[in-house]
């Protein structure tokens, strides 16, 4: 049995996966999808030690039902980071390394290291119109949903996001480089993440859709984060 962990990106939550995880359900597979808290003057570091919760515990119920199964990492978008840092911290537990449209790098890298100057002059200019620590979401069509109800459904649901998860910085000892990785990455594309996924190392694997392809097609990313699984541990 493979139970994936699933770790939303930025200004989202687990729901993000609530279409996805039953198609993984259907084909036998288990799934935890861990909230990251959204609230406050936190950076990235915390959401990694909320996904290293989320991976013990997972780890726990995979050797109590199944000792021979499979725990894949998948992180969206920004979460690409995050999970690769729980990984690096855990990588006993960690089998196989997801990132869908996921920012990613080496030891060091970050959002704002990764993004583009006009990316990271775009998100400071929101920062500073709220709190200053925090970065209102943007509209839906940023994540490539332009359809208006399910526009209004997403805008609904987006929160926003601490300022410092784009501003720290990954600390990699090189353990996650041990572990399978593969990057799908999303055409047409928004930023490279084609490139990001083959700088560490990962399989590139090209999926038609928006950024947030979870929600527009939820059986074409579950068919492939199957087949990724499946090949790790072949």
């Amino acid at each position: 049995m493979t139970t994936f962990v699933l770790v939303h990106g930025a200004w989202h939550g687990p729901w993000a996966w609530d279409r996805l995880a039953p198609l993984l359900h259907q084909a036998g597979a288990r799934t935890i999808a861990p909230a990251l808290t959204l609230d406050g003057d936190i950076g990235l570091h915390t959401h990694v030690q909320e996904i290293i919760v989320a991976l013990d515990a997972a780890a726990d119920d995979t050797l109590a039902d199944a000792p021979e199964g499979d725990l894949v990492l998948v992180g969206h978008s920004y979460a690409g980071l995050a999970v690769r840092q729980a990984a690096d911290l855990r990588p006993d537990l960690v089998d196989h390394v997801i990132l869908v449209d996921g920012w990613a790098g080496h030891d060091g890298a970050s959002m704002f290291g990764l993004a583009p100057e006009t990316f990271v002059h775009t998100i400071q200019a929101a920062a500073r119109t709220s709190a200053g620590n925090q970065i209102p979401a943007p509209t839906p069509a940023m994540f490539g949903i332009t359809d208006p109800d399910e526009a209004a459904w997403l805008a609904q649901r987006l929160r926003p996001q601490p300022l410092r998860t784009f501003t720290e910085t990954t600390r990699l000892s090189g353990a996650v480089n041990r572990i399978p990785g593969t990057g799908i990455y999303c055409r047409p594309q928004t930023y490279a993440f084609d490139q990001f996924a083959a700088s560490i190392g990962y399989r590139p694997i090209a999926l038609d859709g928006p950024h947030d392809v979870m929600l527009t097609d939820p059986r074409a990313l579950a068919r492939l984060l199957l087949e990724a699984s499946r090949r790790a541990v072949q």
